[in-house]
């Protein structure tokens, strides 16, 4: 949630930054202004009515004291007058500070000066690009195939159990998946960041925290009977960790990591470029996330950035690099880099990674603060990244690892699977 002192201080600045996602903020920011305005002009006027009711009962005291019930009784009335004018005023106080709240929830983070403007994914900037594209084998398959050919994930079955976007992973397929999270987790630990196992359900505050509500209610599954959502990745629990907490400054950074399955309803996805494991329901993902000074945030995810990167050179995918567009940008971040592994069977590039920082934006929402050098409470700034999200990898090592005699596994990965082809 953007800062109301940084909007009124910082109006045009806003409007132009919000202008690269194709939003004309302007009417939003001026009600925003106007509102808080009318927001303190109120709370003014409560707290000299509140510090006049409090001199009235003194003096009334005073009164009674010295025996002049008479005149202590005439301003009892006076004290019942402004009792009833404060109420008035606190329910208009509130009114306003919901209305404020309401407006604040709507508006996305101010994209960072560096994001390109930009209406779709088209525009995206290609930054970096690594690994030559493998020359496959005559007769080559798309993952999905090569899944049913070496039955190692059953996405029929899935069906037949819950429904379209929950796969199966079964032998040889499970130990791949089982492999992955074990070698993200175990390089993003020895990189610094402390493992935790996160609940895969949140409530709604979680939700607004980090910013999936009000945006993405829709893509969510909410558990109506509990009032719980099932989370659609790992930042929704572990960036709450922090909710409400301040921190000391010598406390920072904080570096986390965890394993999740992730829940999207993905409401509308449909034609070929979902089939198989392009886009589930259900998949698994490993998450690091940072909690930063302000002042060292950028340099932090320039780090997430290249610690990604190694995963990838490790494992030999060919990929890439995109900084988001403004059309692009999700609603809580500032500056976004997409990696995307190249499908070579499907001669198309896959996002497999986010890596975003989102300024004070989910910090503000979160009541998440640390005491600066100088004793005053700041605004911490949170990050996080996907290091990685599994099914998108997986189809690029199947589709690109495939031989005439099976599927090579990556040699970084073999000491976790213990066998080194799936055939």
């Amino acid at each position: 949630m953007l800062q109301i002192p940084f909007i009124r201080e910082n109006k045009a600045l806003v409007i132009e930054r919000l202008a690269k996602r194709n939003i004309d903020a302007t009417q939003s920011i001026n009600d925003v202004i106007t509102l808080d305005e009318d927001r303190r002009n109120l709370q003014t006027q409560l707290d000299t009515l509140k510090a006049e009711s409090n001199s009235i009962s003194k003096e009334i005291g005073n009164l009674f004291k010295s025996g002049k019930a008479q005149e202590a009784n005439a301003l009892k009335e006076k004290t019942t007058q402004i009792k009833e004018e404060t109420k008035q005023l606190e329910q208009a106080l509130n009114d306003k500070a919901e209305a404020l709240s309401h407006l604040l929830y709507q508006l996305p983070n101010v994209p960072h000066e560096s994001v390109p403007a930009g209406n779709t994914d088209e525009d995206n900037e290609e930054i970096f690009r690594e690994g030559d594209i493998p020359t496959l084998v005559d007769g080559a398959l798309p993952h999905w195939e090569l899944a049913k050919k070496y039955d190692i994930i059953d996405f029929e079955l899935g069906n037949k159990i819950t429904g379209a976007g929950f796969p199966v992973y079964k032998g040889k397929g499970a130990r791949l998946q089982r492999a992955l999270i074990a070698y993200f987790l175990d390089k993003n630990t020895a990189a610094g960041y402390t493992e935790y196992q996160l609940p895969h359900l949140v409530n709604e505050a979680s939700g607004y925290g980090t910013g999936q509500l009000p945006d993405k209610e829709g893509q969510m599954y909410h558990v109506t009977g509990d009032n719980l959502y099932l989370i659609p990745t790992a930042e929704v629990p572990g960036t709450n960790l922090f909710r409400d907490t301040l921190l000391n400054e010598s406390d920072l950074p904080i570096g986390i990591t965890g394993y999740t399955p992730c829940f999207r309803r993905e409401a509308g996805s449909y034609g070929a470029h979902v089939r198989g494991l392009n886009r589930l329901h259900q998949f698994d993902k490993v998450e690091i996330l940072r909690v930063e000074h302000p002042d060292n945030s950028y340099k932090a995810l320039d780090g997430m950035v290249s610690h990604v990167k190694e995963l990838l050179n490790e494992l030999k995918l060919p990929y890439r690099i995109l900084r988001l567009c403004g059309g692009d940008l999700g609603f809580t971040s500032a500056l976004t880099y997409d990696f995307e592994v190249f499908s070579t069977a499907q001669d198309r590039w896959l996002e497999i990674s986010s890596v975003s920082n989102f300024e004070t934006f989910q910090a503000n929402r979160l009541k998440l603060r640390f005491k600066n050098s100088e004793g005053k409470n700041e605004l911490a700034h949170t990050l996080n990244g996907s290091s990685l999200a599994l099914p998108r990898v997986l189809a690029g090592i199947l589709e690109n690892y495939q031989t005439k005699d099976g599927i090579k596994v990556p040699e970084v990965l073999i000491p976790y699977t213990g066998f080194d082809m799936i055939d």
